[in-house]
């Protein structure tokens, strides 16, 4: 079994994320982990999904059935499960969420005693250890050995405060009308409550759970409903959260949706002329588009592109000494503040930038013009490896002859691929994308 995508495991709850499956991998990733071990304690935290009780239960079981303490601190977002693992001193931490997806569909993301994803040798590591039934049958212990869990309720205190000191100290939101669409999800409390705690006059949407409706018509992927309630609010702008609270989507206070990639370079300018930004640039994935590259580029900063998924990102950030990062979905990372992304960290930083400027969000958030760009998703039978789809080499270069940028690659948790073109005619590249469909719909049939 293939259990890692492009961050962590997921897949429908009950089948490929069944609690079979969450207590054998839980015991894999204890054994993994206890090379390292110093405190032979875990934190586990989940999102809102009903299966996250199912998926808990198997996960504590097979902690503690390896030898290792487990703390259960409930639905918190991802990035307080990074924060949390390191201030909390825990040798891993592991979050139950399949993020933006339907509620159907859930997911196991691991974090390290220093609060970083792994990266794909360790979750390879992982992966070997779950299919070796002896490993994970010698692994188990007894008597006094087994380990125990515990449940903590308050922890949800520290990473408010710890999101709070991420927005400058002078400032405040006070006069800001904010709405936030929290998707039903795992930043229904504390997101909020920090803007509340900042002066905001907050309006909450999507902020009643009942296990079924995370990311249903709300949040993130769906941020239409975000901008009417902006409208109708008059509020200054918006900001969508999605199921795990690790994404950030905004909208102005027009109802528009703020452009991703424009969000960051706006974000990436800031800290620069705050001498904020570390090694001259910033990191996204190959997704964003070519008017950021030019953007920074007459701002004197340099762009770096990782392969898509925030811990690709992060690495590189790593690897060229940056601190600022993200992709163009709503991932930000602010490596000070954060070790992955953080929807409600990536806000305030938004929010501060707009408060200093004192102008509307749309003027702020519009620095340049995007080349036209299409993305479609593709349902399909099989991932068959590019190298071995004949025609594929003529059609790229078919593409690239019309001056168009080309991204073809299949989901890491779907049956689906996605196709991306860029460039300056959006005509052409209409005409280009039905060709690609038709292509790869009969290649991959």
């Amino acid at each position: 079994m293939t259990l890692f995508g492009t961050d962590g495991v997921r897949g429908k709850a009950g089948k490929k994320v069944s609690a079979v499956n969450a207590m054998r991998l839980a015991m894999a990733t204890g054994i993994y982990f206890k090379q390292f071990a110093k405190t032979k304690k875990i934190l586990v935290g989940k999102d809102t999904r009903r299966s996250g009780y199912m998926i808990e239960n198997a996960i504590v079981s097979g902690l503690t059935a390896v030898g290792f303490d487990v703390i259960q601190i409930g639905p918190m977002p991802t990035p307080a499960i990074a924060f949390l693992t390191e201030n909390m001193r825990c040798d891993a931490g592991i979050m139950i969420s399949a993020s933006h997806n339907p509620y159907y569909d859930n997911g196991i993301k691991f974090f390290d005693a220093d609060g970083n994803k792994l990266n794909r040798d360790k979750e390879e590591e992982i992966e070997a250890i779950f299919e070796d039934d002896s490993a994970i049958d010698d692994a188990q212990v007894t008597d006094k050995n087994i380990g125990k869990s515990k449940r903590i309720d308050d922890v949800i205190g520290r990473y408010i405060v710890h999101i709070k000191n991420s927005f400058p100290k002078p400032l405040t939101l006070a006069g800001k009308r904010v709405v936030i669409d929290c998707a039903n999800g795992a930043g229904y409390i504390v997101g909020p409550t920090i803007l509340q705690e900042l002066g905001a006059d907050v309006v909450v949407i999507g902020d009643k759970p009942n296990g079924f409706n995370i990311n249903e018509g709300c949040g993130a992927m769906h941020p239409e409903n975000l901008a009417k309630v902006v409208l109708e609010s008059r509020a200054d702008v918006g900001i969508a959260l999605d199921g795990d609270a690790d994404r950030l989507v905004m909208v102005d206070e027009k109802g528009e949706v703020v452009d991703g990639d424009k969000l960051m370079a706006v974000l990436a300018v800031h800290l620069k002329n705050h001498d904020k930004l570390k090694g001259g640039g910033m990191v996204a994935t190959v997704m964003s588009n070519q008017g950021l590259d030019e953007y920074l580029a007459s701002e004197g900063l340099n762009l770096y592109r990782s392969a898509v998924g925030d811990k690709n990102v992060v690495e590189m950030m790593q690897e060229k000494g940056i601190n600022f990062g993200g992709e163009q979905s709503g991932h930000i990372i602010f490596s000070d503040y954060a070790k992955t992304g953080d929807g409600i960290s990536s806000a305030l930083q938004a929010l501060a930038y707009l408060v200093e400027t004192d102008k509307k969000a749309s003027e702020v958030f519009n620095p340049y013009d995007s080349y036209p760009q299409m993305l479609v998703n593709l349902r399909v039978d099989e991932k068959r490896a590019f190298d071995a789809i004949d025609g594929l080499d003529e059609l790229k270069t078919k593409v690239e002859s019309l001056g168009m940028r080309h991204l073809f690659r299949y989901s890491g948790t779907e049956n689906k691929i996605r196709l991306l073109l860029e460039g300056k005619d959006e005509e052409k590249l209409e005409e280009m994308m039905e060709e690609c469909k038709t292509f790869f719909k009969r290649a991959l049939a």
